[in-house]
């Protein structure tokens, strides 16, 4: 039900939409602002919402990487501090929260979040946390020193949630509108072949993407498998301790039959025994499926537990980890950067290096909100709304302005002077129709949604039932989430107003001296 939408976002949005801005850099030779502008003066803001986009992304993001050091210094240790629940303060048995969860959720939710049990109980600075969050920008500093030169169910298709879950996916895998792409096409030769290489970026991309994918699930199958027989386990043992049952008389087969029996020939017993038994269900497990960056430390560290050596794929993975998350930083931090340094106001005062570092700087500092205890409850307010809207307001006007202000037979003479062949019929419709129709669709279905939903609701963790819970979020969390959609898209109209207003002046003025 998911892949239909991906694979038709790929084909109308993707592929497409990197070609637009590929080609759009590696024309404009300048980052995502100096490229709209050239385009047309009005759409100055377009550039600035992304540089605005990519500022809010940064701040947030590079928190997972910070996340992954903390899982890489605690992956050299035998056995993995994931691996089973510690011991209480009495050394008597198992911490009760973790007990009441698994070993993997604790190790993530209490300790390595220690994460408050709502976004009202703000908590402390974790300095642990802080700390790497420090390194992982002292790391993404040093990676950009130098510069950009030197880096390099089927019924789920009436749902607007699986099309926009699908877009959002392909938005945020292949970086469309937040400026990268632009920022790092103004370094191509005029002459390269921007073409091909987003038809190779964009198939390499959705390979991994579904590659990854059936890993993902083949794990998380696992993992609710795993619990599944624990919990069944667990039961069967509780139950003839109880009854003072023969060993083996017990199993997965005929736990419900027996549970019948139990209740009709011992029903007092049984009812007091009642509140401590489980429910167990393979469905449930599977339903509750973990996302964000819960499948990154949860899911898959419960699987590398397990695992022989694990400390060697421990490693291995928060290596991994690390590796695709600052690639994703030095490409986000390019967006921001890029345009800076093209401003010849900026870029004759201050060196690269003290721009780069005054960003660098401003982020991580800003990014220990979400250190805090309440810190990835505003991760995920950050992660679901920073973004998404923005995101498609801005790739809407991008396509717009490509084909109806510049001109695409106009855009099209460029292209064939850099790659040196005519623009293909499919490009040309997916630019000019296909793509604004379906993002205005997802524009609409997005708004509308929300609309729907009523009150914004978020997942809170509680250590008393060792589960997430839902809760509505509080008045000034829904402020935030106003102002981080308000201060990205209406940087586009504003733009274009001060544009305007400037103009009108410079008439005005020049009509009085005359």
């Amino acid at each position: 039900g998911f892949l239909i939408p991906y694979f038709i976002m790929l084909i109308v949005e993707g592929m497409p939409l990197l070609y637009l801005e590929l080609a759009v850099g590696q024309r404009m030779r300048q980052g995502s602002i100096g490229a709209w502008k050239i385009i047309s003066p009005y759409l100055c803001g377009v550039g600035v919402a992304s540089v605005v986009v990519s500022f809010f992304l940064s701040m947030y993001y590079n928190v997972i990487n910070a996340w992954a050091f903390w899982y890489l210094f605690h992956s050299f240790q035998d056995p993995l501090p994931w691996a089973t629940c510690p011991l209480n303060s009495n050394r008597t048995g198992y911490e009760e929260e973790c007990e009441k969860t698994s070993s993997t959720q604790y190790f993530w939710y209490r300790q390595t979040l220690n994460i408050s049990p709502s976004l009202e109980v703000s908590g402390a600075v974790q300095w642990e946390q802080a700390l790497c969050l420090t390194l992982a920008w002292l790391v993404v500093y040093l990676c950009i020193l130098r510069g950009t030169e030197s880096t390099g169910k089927l019924e789920q298709l009436s749902n607007p949630k699986t099309w926009i879950s699908a877009a959002t996916q392909i938005f945020f895998s292949l970086g469309l509108g937040f400026g990268s792409l632009i920022a790092f096409a103004s370094y191509n030769e005029p002459s390269n072949n921007c073409e091909r290489h987003a038809i190779i970026v964009s198939l390499i991309n959705s390979a991994t993407s579904i590659f990854a994918s059936i890993v993902t699930f083949s794990i998380y199958g696992f993992k609710a498998t795993f619990n599944y027989e624990s919990c069944i386990n667990k039961v069967i043992l509780l139950l003839l301790n109880a009854f003072d049952l023969e060993e083996g008389s017990l199993t997965a087969d005929n736990l419900n039959e027996m549970k019948d029996y139990l209740m009709a020939t011992h029903p007092q017993e049984y009812a007091q025994l009642l509140p401590q038994l489980k429910n167990c269900s393979l469905e449930a497990e599977l339903d509750t499926a973990v996302q964000g960056t819960g499948l990154a430390f949860i899911v898959y560290s419960e699987a590398i537990k397990n695992m022989e050596v694990s400390q060697l794929y421990s490693v291995l993975y928060f290596v991994m980890l690390l590796m695709l998350g600052i690639g994703s930083m030095l490409g986000n931090t390019a967006a921001i950067l890029t345009p800076l340094t093209d401003s010849k106001v900026i870029a004759t005062r201050f060196p690269k290096e003290v721009i780069s570092g005054v960003v660098c700087f401003i982020n991580c500092i800003i990014g220990l909100i979400f250190t805090m205890e309440a810190g990835n409850y505003w991760f995920d307010i950050f992660n679901d709304y920073a973004a998404t809207l923005s995101l498609l307001l801005i790739v809407l006007v991008e396509t717009i302005a490509v084909c109806y202000i510049y001109g695409l037979r106009r855009f099209e003479k460029d292209l064939h002077t850099m790659i040196g062949r005519k623009l293909n019929w499919y490009w040309k419709v997916m630019w000019a129709f296909a793509s604004p129709l379906l993002i205005i669709s997802l524009f609409i279905f997005y708004l509308t949604d929300y609309i729907l939903t009523g009150t914004l609701q978020y997942q809170a963790w509680d250590g008393t039932q060792g589960q997430l819970v839902t809760k509505d979020y509080p008045g000034y969390a829904l402020a935030v989430i106003g102002l981080l959609v308000a201060s990205s898209t209406m940087c586009i109209p504003l733009g274009a107003l001060v544009t305007f207003v400037r103009k009108r002046l410079k008439r005005e003025s020049v009509s009085t001296v005359a």
